[in-house]
Order: C-alpha cells, then sequence, then structure tokens
C-alpha cells in the first residue's frame, strides 16, 4: 500500500509560480508511474502531468511550456514546478501513483491540494 502527501498549493497572482510536492510512503518501490491530476469545478479530473520509471515525461497541452515534473524514486518524491500562471489553472491538484503489487497493479490518490490563481 501507498500513501501520498500533497503540499504546495496556494493563492498566487497571474504570471508567478508555485511548487508543488507529493510525498509517498510504504511500498514506494512499487511505483511505475507518479503524476499530478487537476479538478476544475464542472469539469472532470484531468491529468496535468505524470513521469515513469525511466523518465518519460507526458503533459497536457494547455501546460507544456510552464509546467515542469520531476521526481526521486528512491524518495517517493514528485514535484510539480509551475510557472507562468494562469486564473484558468485554478483548481485542486491531485497526486497520483501507478504501481505494480504483488498480485495486481494499483492507483492511488493524494487528498488534494489548492491553487488559486488570481488576476
Amino acid at each position: 500500500q501507498v500513501q501520498l502527501v500533497e503540499s504546495g498549493g496556494g493563492l498566487v497572482q497571474a504570471g508567478g509560480s508555485l511548487r508543488l510536492s507529493c510525498v509517498a510512503s510504504g511500498n514506494i518501490f512499487s511505483i511505475n508511474t507518479m503524476g499530478w491530476y487537476r479538478l476544475i469545478p464542472g469539469k472532470q479530473r484531468e491529468l496535468v502531468a505524470a513521469i515513469s520509471r525511466d523518465d518519460t515525461r507526458d503533459y497536457a497541452d494547455y501546460v507544456k511550456g510552464r509546467f515542469t515534473i520531476s521526481r526521486d524514486y528512491a524518495k517517493g518524491t514528485v514535484w510539480l514546478e509551475m510557472n507562468n500562471l494562469k486564473t484558468e489553472d485554478t483548481a485542486i491538484y491531485y497526486c497520483n501513483v501507478k504501481g505494480t503489487g504483488a498480485i495486481t497493479n494499483y492507483e492511488y490518490w493524494g487528498m488534494g491540494t489548492q491553487v488559486t490563481v488570481s488576476s
């Protein structure tokens, strides 16, 4: 089992930056992919960025060039560096991990951290 704790959300003005962190505990060496999703009111939760064990990164088109995902697998930590934030980036951001358990694959979610970008 894996537990996730997120931090780094908050209120920032448009054009500003924030850095989100997610620390995993438990069976962290079974994790394959770590990533961030976001939930905007009235929309479905959507992928923001993900990074796999071989360092392959996947970004949503709307964050390319502005957000950077990085990780330290040995520490079970993933970061999301968010630059040039826009008001439309306002959302709850969730940490997500996918891995391989003893019997089956698994997926875990963090509780979420609020990011609010003001104009």
